[in-house]
């Protein structure tokens, strides 16, 4: 094709930027330490076909999961034991673009995972929330997962109850109701990289698009990449406030319901049921 671009071009391209510069971001603010979390976005043909030829695969990758919901849409991703920082200086060899096969049981390279890397571990865990967000919300693109500290450090002092965590938040800082008015979701803690906590995640993610994972982390999934990272961003500074609050005494007073509800009013979203007293 005339009019494909060389493969450093791709680098140029706003999905790839978008990659660079939210990883970078995230380890800046220390929620991806080491190789720790990963990041699917899922990409239209149109977006990607002037920078890859779509069908000059690199090679087939094995996916512990039958993804054929998915089959035939395209995937920028980070790379299993890949680190965040480096992700800027070399995307080529710490992201992969992807598609999945017709028969759901593999995916098809066609950009990045150089020296022959491999797409993350939690892949069949992103790609079955994937399927439950575009269940709920066909213009879900983005499913980011990382080691929020604050929010991680609540799972192990706050009771791991949906709704009494999502209230704290929500009490916390006046713009979580608006910004997360279905709530958080909470698994049992479950061994990471398995099907089961995929399974575990998806199914929270029918219903909210947060979703903790005790002592380890956070699920985020919206439309946009600012959209997912504000997300979740929003939530840990809710959780860094109630650390702080904590470390000078305790609750005093707070957002009460009846607030929280004037709010939800104020900007037309609808709280969780149930999740807020009459």
């Amino acid at each position: 094709m005339a009019n494909i671009k060389t493969k450093w071009d791709i680098i140029e391209a706003p999905f790839t930027q978008e990659m660079m510069k939210t990883t970078a971001n995230l380890y800046r603010l220390g929620w991806d330490e080491r190789n720790g979390g990963n990041i699917s976005y899922l990409l239209k043909e149109e977006e990607v076909a002037p920078y890859l030829d779509v069908n000059a695969v690199i090679r087939a990758i094995p996916v512990q999961f039958d993804a054929r919901a998915l089959a035939g849409k395209y995937f920028i991703v980070t790379g299993s034991g890949k680190y965040f920082k480096n992700v800027a200086d070399n995307p080529a060899e710490n992201l992969g673009l992807i598609r999945v096969a017709q028969d759901g049981q593999n995916i098809e390279l066609l950009w990045g995972l150089e020296g022959g890397g491999m797409p993350t571990s939690e892949l069949p865990s992103h790609f079955m929330s994937h399927i439950a967000r575009l269940e709920v919300d066909p213009e879900n693109r983005i499913v980011m997962h990382n080691h929020a500290t604050h929010l991680l450090a609540m799972t192990f002092s706050h009771p791991l109850d949906e709704k009494a965590f999502t209230r704290t938040l929500w009490q916390m800082c006046t713009e979580c109701l608006v910004v997360f008015p279905e709530g958080v979701g909470i698994i049992p803690w479950i061994v990471p990289g398995t099907n089961e906590i995929g399974e575990a995640t998806a199914a929270k993610m029918k219903d909210f698009r947060l979703v903790i994972w005790p002592h380890h982390g956070i699920y985020g999934a919206g439309r946009t990449m600012d959209e997912t990272f504000g997300l979740i961003e929003t939530a840990e500074k809710a959780a860094q406030v109630y650390t702080y609050v904590q470390a000078q005494g305790g609750i005093k007073q707070t957002i009460t319901d009846r607030q929280l509800k004037d709010l939800a009013d104020a900007f037309g979203v609808v709280p969780r049921e149930g999740f807020l007293g009459e």
